[in-house]
C-alpha cells in the first residue's frame, strides 16, 4: 500500500491506496458530500434517497473489479478516513489514450478546508502521470460554484464541453475542466 508524506498544506493528512475495508467510510462520504454540495440543485427527493450501504457494496465491486481505475483515500491522524479520489482512463474521449479522468473526489463535509482536497489531487495527479496521461480531465456540476473555484486553483481550466445527466427527474448540467500533467522524474 502506498503511502506519501504528509503535505504542508495538509497537516497531518495520509493518502494512500483504497482497502476493502474502507468501502463502508468511503461511500458515507460520497453520500453525505452529495447531500451537501449538490443541495438546491439536484432534487432533494433523490439526495434524501441515497443510501450509503447500497452505496459501499457499489464501492465493493468496482473495487473487486479491478481494471485501470486507480481509487484513494485520505485519513486523519487517527487514521479516520476522511476523504476519497478515483481516477482512471478518460471515459468521453476513448481516442485520446494520453488523457485520464479524475472520475470523483469527495471530502467528508466535516472535514472540508482542511487541504484534503488539495491532497487527495495531488495523489491522483501524481499517479496519472505516473500512469503515463499526460492531462487530467474532469466532469463538475455547472452550479457548483465552490468546486469550480476550487479546480481552477488547482489549475484546471473548462474546455467548453458540457452535458447533461439526469438525477430525480431533472437534467444537471455539467461543464468538463482539463489540466495537463508534469511528468515523473527520470529516475
Amino acid at each position: 500500500m502506498t503511502t506519501r508524506p504528509t503535505p504542508a498544506y495538509a497537516p497531518g493528512v495520509r493518502v494512500r491506496t483504497m482497502a476493502l475495508d474502507d468501502c463502508a467510510a468511503v461511500a458515507e462520504i460520497r453520500v453525505r458530500g452529495w447531500q451537501t454540495a449538490y443541495a438546491g440543485v439536484i432534487p432533494q427527493a433523490y439526495l434524501d434517497a441515497m443510501d450509503a450501504a447500497q452505496d459501499a457494496e457499489r464501492r465493493r465491486a468496482q473495487l473487486t473489479a479491478g481494471g485501470r481505475t486507480v481509487h484513494l483515500v485520505a485519513e486523519a491522524p487517527d487514521a479516520t478516513v476522511t476523504g476519497w479520489a478515483c481516477h482512471g482512463p478518460c471515459r468521453d474521449q476513448p481516442g485520446l489514450p494520453g488523457r485520464g479522468e479524475l472520475y470523483a473526489i469527495y471530502v467528508h463535509p466535516s472535514r472540508t478546508g482542511r487541504g484534503t482536497g488539495r491532497a487527495l489531487l495531488a495523489e491522483a495527479s501524481t499517479r496519472a502521470s505516473a500512469d503515463g496521461f499526460g492531462e487530467l480531465a474532469l466532469w463538475v456540476l455547472k452550479e457548483n460554484a465552490g468546486a469550480r473555484r476550487f479546480y481552477e486553483r488547482e489549475g484546471f481550466l473548462p474546455d467548453g464541453a458540457e452535458e447533461a445527466f439526469e438525477a430525480g427527474g431533472a437534467l444537471v448540467p455539467e461543464v468538463r475542466y482539463v489540466r495537463g500533467l508534469t511528468p515523473p522524474a527520470a529516475g
